[in-house]
């Protein structure tokens, strides 16, 4: 690519990872809950794989490029963390391992948390993902179905709080904790 070719507006790959994230701690949450009979979070593998695995690893070089080093890491680093727990999920991995996955990638929801200069809003999002990664390893370490379905239930609104967010910047609605800007941008206050 050209150095004179803009890599894109960082506002639209930020929305569209954050819809992507959104979309797939949703789905993935859910699955945990049991909520939908017959729903688990195995059936969230193809969309972890592809929409937050390669998509969210894409547009965080693409962050980078565009000169966003927070959302360049946030989406390059859950992307390689959905795609790498759709790999493994359903195999033969124990427990502990298992854990101990989740509780490296809660330190990144955890890094991404204190980082986030988008507000409480964008905290929230990454607060809630570290919680829910946290529940999630603490019931794998101690094999208990309950925390994991807490873990999901936190995920699953990490997940609404995600695209609610990225569907607000795009459409202009009132946040929570700010306001939309024009351009796509959120600005928490």
């Amino acid at each position: 690519m050209d150095n004179g070719v803009s890599a894109g507006s960082t506002a639209s790959t930020s929305t569209l990872g954050n819809i992507a994230l959104g979309l797939t701690l949703l789905a993935f949450g859910i699955g945990h809950t049991g909520v939908i009979d017959g729903v688990s979070a195995a059936d969230s593998v193809s969309l972890a794989m592809y929409v937050g695995g390669a998509a969210l690893f894409l547009l965080g070089l693409l962050e980078y490029r565009g000169g966003d080093g927070f959302n360049g890491t946030a989406f390059a680093g859950l992307g390689i963390f959905w795609f790498t727990w759709a790999k493994g999920a359903g195999g033969s991995v124990t427990d502990e391992a298992a854990g101990t996955f989740l509780v490296l990638f809660a330190m990144l929801a955890l890094t991404l948390t204190v980082a986030a200069a988008s507000g409480l809003f964008g905290q929230g999002v990454y607060a809630l993902l570290t919680l829910s990664l946290l529940l999630l390893a603490i019931g794998a370490f101690v094999d208990n179905g309950t925390l994991a379905k807490a873990g999901g239930w936190v995920a699953a609104v990490s997940g609404l709080l995600a695209w609610y967010g990225a569907t607000a910047a795009l459409a202009h609605w009132p946040m929570a904790f700010g306001k939309a800007r024009s351009g796509g941008a959120v600005a928490a206050s």
